[in-house]
């Protein structure tokens, strides 16, 4: 079987990394674009999106990735569905439109811990441990 070498099967890869980006963003746009009446994004809609970033979050990491560039790209395309599809609104925040600031920490926190529960393996050690405190604080003031 034919080894191709690290570097050369990134330079490979990248393009079907970055390839999905550019035809996600402007669909979604446009699918939103004066959707006065966009409904907030369901549970189900929400775990839909969530599963999707920590996806590519892992397949990303597989080809060699850093973990804050994959992050980062998975968490910008869950925003743009949300704010495309949703009005940037999530029905578990009620009626209330979220910033992008706020809908970038739920989609990243999401992203990362879907990542801990499909490929724990690719995610860094010092981000596990924020998380899992986290997660410790989040369960403690409820």
């Amino acid at each position: 079987m034919l080894s191709l070498p690290r570097r050369l099967r990134l330079v490979l890869a990248a393009p079907l990394l970055i390839s999905p980006l550019a035809l996600v963003g402007p669909s979604v746009l446009a699918q939103g674009a004066g959707n006065a009446d966009a409904k907030p994004a369901t549970n189900e809609d929400v775990f839909l999106y969530r599963g999707m970033g920590s996806s590519y979050v892992c397949n990303a990491r597989a080809a060699g990735v850093e973990f804050p560039k994959a992050v980062g790209i998975a968490a910008a395309t869950y925003v743009q569905i949300l704010n495309g599809r949703h009005g940037g609104q999530v029905a578990s925040a009620g009626n209330t439109k979220l910033t992008n600031e706020q809908l970038f920490a739920g989609a990243e926190f999401q992203i990362i811990t879907g990542a801990l529960q499909f490929c724990p393996k690719e995610v860094p050690a010092d981000v596990k441990a924020k998380v899992e405190e986290a997660l410790k604080k989040q369960k403690a003031g409820n």
